[in-house]
């Protein structure tokens, strides 16, 4: 039962629970309790199973130690301290368990000196850190004599359990803290550490569960997650959460006056101005990208510009290098780091004072979290700034930033019954004993991901791991009797299981080759599972055009001259949670009425009042919303479906749906599927999180597109259209790994990535007539529920069908909506190609205007003699921005730049 703490504790009154000696370090150490701890220490104390959950920077790490250090200090005090573990420490990095372990050796330290001046000598209180980083010899030592408090990973907490000598040291331990348990539950690692708590519990015993988690929400359910059952019924979990909110500084910033004016390139230049500004300004920066491309392009532009002690950290880079940046940035050597996702996290990195997000983080806790890197000391201001340079992110940005303030966080979702992990879990259940299927079911079931596993669906997963289905070609994993209703061991087991344990799969690399057979480049797994025949991509600045896929190689032929269809970034962006999505459909309602109910001044006064926006962004985006006007505002309760005819006379069908791209990519691949079925088309896809765009050489009439899919067929439309995709051969090895049915190991030897994907589409071919088998269901549910979001884009099905949610059609047309243009844009992100962006911008621009706008409104001559007079006289052109002040203020002129026309080669005006 999940319990809300109201009661808040003195200082005094904590302090008189803990041992004199510990009270006076508290007290030395820290003037004041943060509001966490005053809830917290003592229902920890007494043994309760606790959550916290408080922002960055409040304090939790130490409301969850102080107790446990208060207990064994009390035990080495009276002699009492055992050689074995005593708490386990869970982290979801490797990084962030040894920044522990750093920050608990020096209060130790502390402790036992204190402890000394009074007159005591007590034994030392030893920590230690075991994760893929530990070595061979270090393991040894923890087994001859194991630390107190062993600080691990999800993974290393799972080989260590099942290392038989080791396991010993678990017996009796008595706290479980898992830290940023928000990360860890949202993912299949989470499902594997909730499994492997309940085999803890089964051979430890009991033990008191701490959660440490990031403002989040559901927070019930998280502490659900953390709690699990016993018997049936669910653990008491008592829930401390923060009422005072993180201190913030936020503001959205645009470059240039008007976005909506104003190329790309010219755009991106401005922002790299501005960074340095505020680089200069600040003591220490730290910029967060949404890819490690990004963070590299990035700190290449500002070292361009002259940016000094600067670095980049992100996980493709070495270990000692990122440790290098994690110490030269604690100890204030460093003026300035970018990073993609990898610093985002718990790791002590010293004083911050600015935190800058290069477009949108995509929800709202990822951004609290990247904020709150700053200001990281408890009472003090988290300042950030969300820099953007295109109007859906300025949109979203602003959505995020209004969101943080008022406390909305999107909610997580924890996947349940993941068949894979199930299965790799039996096999290192398997090593402990002979196991009867009715108790191992039980432990498993007191996991709260498998709570609500069907007893069918467990013996299955059996079935699969004792041969008794597939035979001795896919050879079983353990022993399983179904007659006896026992299962355990056999001579491979362990060799598999401490080889292959894991639930991220090795990514591979696909090989780029012309039809000839020369070699092109590579590019990596999760671009080319997004990739079709016929799709146009960007390589070494060239574009090119799938021909075909095969296991390890994508076949192209050259594309010059036709524009990309799927942008490089792909594979890496994150895709916007749906709860905001839906927040971007409130806020693009609610600036539709103002500007028709109050006017554009008094909503830009609004905006940047209210929605913590400079006058640059509430200006671009009252023109972005106003344009749109003129067709219909796609919002959370109206979609827009809209026909463009392209310059290559291509039918594309705009779904304007803003509720994320995991909904879109669901949505999209379904329509796709049923519009081929029903006209014989091949259709194209391309997704954003605001719209996604089918493309047809033939004209689908739009009024029979709402027939097509239901809430009710959405699911079965969705698994046949996925069937026979890259994506689903991809997420088929990674399943068929995670459950030891493609191996990364064996005998010692690791499988190359190509070899597995070889293993994987043999088997593939073999399991497509085989019903219901474990790996082929969990691969269906793994992309229908973690790659895309199934029952969010049945919600927006059943709210059209059931008329909360409008549908608009706009007829085919050449001159697409304003909101249409990032779709049809899409493609051609890439930073080599951002003129042609620029270039066809202008075009799509011109083609919407000659619809809205009167003709003789459209005079070029007209238009260039405001430009020529204006610049003639007093007006002299110091920089671009004179020229973008011009367009923003001067009647007509800017009709003149959205028609084509380079204001910005002004060579051949009087200077």
């Amino acid at each position: 039962m999940i319990h809300r703490v109201r009661r808040r504790w003195s200082k005094d009154e904590i302090l008189s629970l803990f041992d004199p000696i510990i009270a006076e370090w508290f007290s030395s150490r820290y003037e004041k309790l943060t509001e966490p701890q005053e809830y917290a220490i003592p229902l920890i104390h007494r043994g309760k199973n606790v959550l916290v959950s408080s922002p960055t920077g409040s304090g939790k790490t130490l409301t969850a130690f102080i107790s446990v250090i208060n207990e064994l200090f009390l035990l080495a005090k009276r002699g009492e301290l055992e050689d074995r573990i005593y708490c386990v420490y869970i982290s979801p990095l490797k990084a962030l368990a040894n920044d522990i372990h750093r920050n608990l050796e020096v209060p130790l330290q502390e402790i036992n000196e204190l402890a000394r001046k009074e007159g005591y000598e007590v034994p030392e209180i030893r920590v230690a850190v075991r994760s893929g980083d530990t070595s061979q010899s270090e393991r040894q030592r923890m087994l001859r004599k194991p630390p107190h408090i062993f600080i691990t990973t999800p993974e290393s907490l799972a080989l260590a359990l099942t290392a038989p000598k080791f396991r010993e040291k678990f017996q009796g331990v008595r706290y479980v803290i898992v830290d940023e348990i928000h990360e860890i539950a949202s993912n299949k690692r989470g499902v594997m550490l909730s499994l492997n708590l309940e085999r803890l519990a089964y051979y430890a015993g009991e033990f008191q569960r701490i959660g440490l988690s990031a403002t989040q929400a559901p927070i019930e359910e998280i502490a659900k997650f953390l709690g699990g059952y016993r018997g049936g019924e669910e653990r008491d979990v008592w829930v401390v959460e923060a009422k005072v909110r993180k201190d913030l500084d936020l503001r959205v910033i645009t470059p240039v006056e008007d976005l909506t004016l104003t190329p790309y390139e010219v755009a991106s230049e401005k922002m790299y101005d501005l960074l340095v500004d505020m680089i200069e300004k600040h003591r220490t920066t730290l910029i967060f990208t949404n890819t490690r491309s990004g963070a590299e392009h990035v700190a290449y532009k500002l070292k361009e510009r002259g940016v000094e002690k600067l670095e980049v950290h992100h996980g493709s880079l070495s270990k000692e290098t990122r440790l290098r940046v994690e110490k030269d940035l604690k100890e204030g050597l460093l003026k300035c780091v970018i990073s993609s996702t990898s610093l985002e996290l718990g790791i002590d990195i010293g004083y911050i004072d600015l935190v800058v997000q290069i477009g949108s983080p995509k929800s709202v806790a990822k951004g609290l979290q990247r904020i709150g890197r700053s200001g990281h000391a408890y009472g003090a201001k988290s300042k950030g700034r969300f820099l953007v340079f295109e109007l859906d992110d300025l949109v979203e940005c602003t959505t995020l930033v209004k969101c943080a303030y008022e406390g909305k966080i999107d909610r997580i979702r924890i996947p349940k019954n993941s068949l894979d992990v199930l299965a790799q879990v039996i096999v290192g259940m398997s090593l402990e004993k002979r196991w009867d299927v009715d108790e191992a079911f039980g432990v498993i079931r007191n996991s709260y991901c498998y709570h609500d596993l069907p007893r069918d669906k467990f013996i299955e997963v059996l079935e699969y791991l004792g041969g008794h289905v597939l035979g001795d070609e896919f050879y079983s994993k353990i022993w399983y009797d179904p007659s006896e209703m026992r299962f355990g061991r056999k001579r491979s087991s362990r060799m598999i299981f401490f080889m292959n344990l894991g639930t991220i799969p090795d990514e591979a690399d696909y090989l780029v080759v012309d039809v000839e057979g020369k070699r092109l480049g590579d590019l990596s797994e999760k671009f080319v599972e997004r990739l079709q025949k016929g799709d146009v991509f960007v390589l070494g600045a060239r574009s090119y055009e799938v021909v075909r896929i095969t296991s390890s190689r994508v076949v192209v032929r050259d594309a010059t001259g036709k524009r990309p269809t799927v942008p490089s970034w792909v594979g890496e962006m994150l895709p916007r949670s749906f709860d905001l999505s839906v927040e971007v459909g409130k806020f693009r309602e609610f600036v539709e009425r103002s500007i028709a109910k109050r006017g554009e001044e008094e909503t830009m006064r609004i905006l940047m009042e209210d929605y913590y926006l400079d006058e640059k962004g509430a200006r671009s985006i009252v023109s972005y919303v106003k344009e749109q006007m003129h067709h219909a505002v796609p919002t959370h309760r109206r979609v827009v479906i809209e026909g463009y005819v392209d310059p290559s006379g291509k039918y594309n069908i705009i779904f304007h749906f803003p509720f994320g791209r995991r909904v879109n990519d669901a949505l999209s691949r379904a329509y796709a599927y049923a519009l081929s079925e029903r006209y014989g088309v091949n259709v194209g896809i391309s997704i954003t999180d605001d719209a996604f765009m089918l493309t047809s050489k033939k004209k689908i009439p739009l009024d029979s597109i709402s027939e097509l899919l239901s809430s009710d067929n959405l699911e079965d439309t969705l698994k046949k259209a996925i069937f026979n995709t890259e994506l689903f051969k991809q997420r088929f090895r990674h399943v068929a790994t995670r459950s030891f049915m493609v191996l990364r190991k064996y005998k010692g030897k690791s499988i190359t990535v190509a070899r597995q994907q070889l293993r994987s589409e043999k088997i593939l071919r073999i399991l497509r007539d085989i019903p219901n088998f474990p790996v082929m269901e969990e691969t269906f549910n793994e992309i229908l529920n973690i790659a895309m979001d199934l029952p969010n884009a049945r919600e927006v099905l059943r709210g059209i069908e059931e008329g909360y949610i409008d549908v608009k059609i706009l007829e085919y047309s050449d001159a697409p909506s304003v909101f249409a243009h990032s779709i049809i844009l899409v493609g051609i992100s890439d930073i080599v190609l951002m003129e042609d962006r620029s270039a066809l911008l202008k075009e799509l621009h011109l083609k919407l205007l000659e619809r809205i706008i009167p003709s003789e409104e459209l005079s070029y001559e007209f238009s260039e003699a405001q430009v020529r007079e204006y610049f003639s006289g007093k007006h002299r052109i110091r920089s671009e921005e004179d020229i973008v002040d011009f367009i923003s203020k001067a009647p007509g002129v800017d009709i003149l730049h959205r028609r084509g026309i380079n204001l910005f080669d002004y060579s051949d005006i009087p200077e």
